[in-house]
């Protein structure tokens, strides 16, 4: 099932402390549906009701009565997974994708992103444009890098300029600074 909206798709959802800020991670059955980044109350309340309406079901709290079993391990396994990642500990992730918030040419970049662009490695919008068959298409990568459903997770931070700048980021670019120095690609921020 590939299409947002067309069947109810339970979702689970917890909000994790780390330190490149809180993170909120949902998962469907299907796999880990969502990364969002800066998860205050505020941003957190308006990601779920997103979900919900992309979904089509109020998504539970991991813990909850509410929260649905399908979801639950892949959330655990999605938490484990991430910390440690932040931690140092772990280079790629082992984790099945629910790819249903996003389609299109946007997934194909994604994937390609997620497959292609390894731990500790920057690779430049025009070129990544180039391996999906769009040469000349960096400006649209750079539009599915905004419309990325899973950051850390498929790894929009490895996409860098042409000229060597860090280029944008959704977390914004402090964060994608400490994710690329976790990766050894920048020095570590001193402050």
């Amino acid at each position: 099932m590939d299409s947002p909206g067309q069947d109810e798709r339970p979702a689970v959802w917890t909000v994790v402390a780390t330190g490149i800020g809180p993170l909120l991670l949902a998962a469907t059955g299907d796999g880990l549906v969502n990364v969002v980044f800066h998860a205050t109350d505020e941003v957190r309340d308006r990601a779920l009701e997103r979900l919900a309406s992309r979904l089509g079901g109020e998504p539970a709290e991991l813990g909850t009565a509410a929260a649905r079993e399908s979801g639950s391990a892949v959330l655990g396994e999605a938490v484990r997974q991430v910390e440690a990642y932040l931690a140092g500990e772990r280079r790629s992730f082992e984790l099945p994708l629910d790819w249903s918030l996003i389609s299109g040419f946007h997934r194909e970049v994604l994937r390609e992103l997620a497959a292609g662009v390894p731990f500790g490695t920057v690779i430049g919008y025009g070129d990544l444009a180039g391996r999906v068959n769009r040469p000349g298409g960096a400006q649209a990568v750079g539009t599915a890098m905004g419309a990325n459903p899973l950051p850390v997770v498929v790894p929009c931070h490895r996409i860098v300029e042409r000229d060597g700048g860090i280029g944008g980021f959704g977390g914004g670019l402090e964060t994608k600074r400490r994710l690329l120095a976790l990766e050894g690609v920048l020095p570590e921020p001193l402050f």
